[in-house]
């Protein structure tokens, strides 16, 4: 039962409060008791800590895309006790054994299901070595089996499909990642992975423009994957190197103010970003050298100074007098 009141009929105060130990919702402001013994929808049992809310709990793990069976499947316990916990005989223990491998059997049984397991499991790997959230595997997860539904996969190896599938996730969720970070935990070369991520990038694209026109919407050309801003990469790089949040947020306003100039097509957001922090730390007497900041960036010393150079000719005219 679901109790609401716009307001309080003794002082018309909008503001109450539920008090769950006694089942009253009362009046924040005059104190007057509105309902009385409220139905309380949650667990009927009180648990202090988490070893004793696992041991309660009656429930699963939540419904999850990044595993094959999303989640949803049993499991036969590989304790070979019953329910009152007494030891099996040796009969029912040859019995639960040969339960537990047709079961293990039949949750994989088809093509399929084969493939994400093996896929997810690359999955869980690469995201555990690069740190990346969950809503990134769960984003990595939705878009590969979108892909396996528009037989994307077939001919691809599994790994470079994984591979740009998180790209494409951390992408989506503007995570600043780059095609090396991922070549270094997976056995996927640059080349696969590019090719793969347009493949899947052209489809997303595809889908996007499908469902403005069956929605009979105005159709845009809008990009249903983020593009990579440099700033992205401000708090990483900035970290990996030391600088101070003053030279962080300076380096900021520098990108703001080329990206007002419209000066930025076409480059590298990678690079971008370094040579701005590059400049920042100079005007703030951070000195780092451009090895250091191309050796953060996964980019050449000549990237750092081309970069440095286009920006340094724009700032010039706001006082930015830095020299080589």
């Amino acid at each position: 039962m679901v109790v609401t009141y716009d307001s309080c009929p003794s002082c018309g105060s909008e503001k109450t409060i539920n008090d769950s130990a006694t089942g009253d919702l009362l009046c924040s402001n005059c104190g007057t008791v509105l309902f009385q013994h409220m139905i309380d929808h949650g667990a009927e049992w009180r648990a202090f800590n988490n070893d004793e809310r696992e041991k309660k709990s009656r429930v699963g793990a939540p419904f999850t895309l990044s595993m094959h069976d999303k989640g949803l499947s049993t499991n036969i316990d590989y304790r070979d006790v019953d329910a009152q916990g007494k030891v099996l005989p040796p009969n029912k223990r040859e019995q639960a054994k040969m339960l537990r491998k047709w079961h293990s059997h039949m949750r994989t049984n088809s093509s399929i299901d084969r493939n994400l397991t093996r896929a997810l499991y690359e999955l869980e790997r690469i995201c555990s070595q690069l740190n990346l959230s969950r809503s990134v595997k769960d984003r990595a997860a939705f878009i590969y089996r979108n892909a396996i539904k528009q037989n994307l996969i077939r001919g691809r190896s599994i790994e470079s499909m994984i591979a740009a599938c998180i790209y494409t996730a951390c992408r989506y969720r503007t995570v600043p990642i780059l095609y090396e970070d991922i070549m270094r935990v997976s056995r996927v070369n640059k080349k696969d992975l590019h090719r793969c991520y347009r493949l899947i990038y052209d489809q997303l694209q595809k889908d996007n423009i499908k469902i403005t026109i069956d929605n009979k919407l105005r159709l845009n050309h809008v990009n249903i994957i983020p593009l990579n801003s440099p700033k992205n990469f401000l708090s990483r790089y900035s970290a990996e190197l030391g600088l101070s949040p003053q030279t962080q947020l300076l380096a900021s306003k520098i990108l703001d103010y080329a990206m007002n100039l419209r000066i930025l097509g076409g480059k590298d957001p990678s690079g971008l970003a370094a040579a701005a922090l590059y400049i920042a730390a100079i005007k703030n007497n951070e000195k780092k050298t451009q090895r250091d900041v191309a050796t953060v960036a996964s980019i050449t010393e000549v990237t750092v100074r081309n970069r440095y150079k286009d920006l340094v000719a724009v700032l010039a005219p706001r006082g930015f007098k830095i020299e080589l």
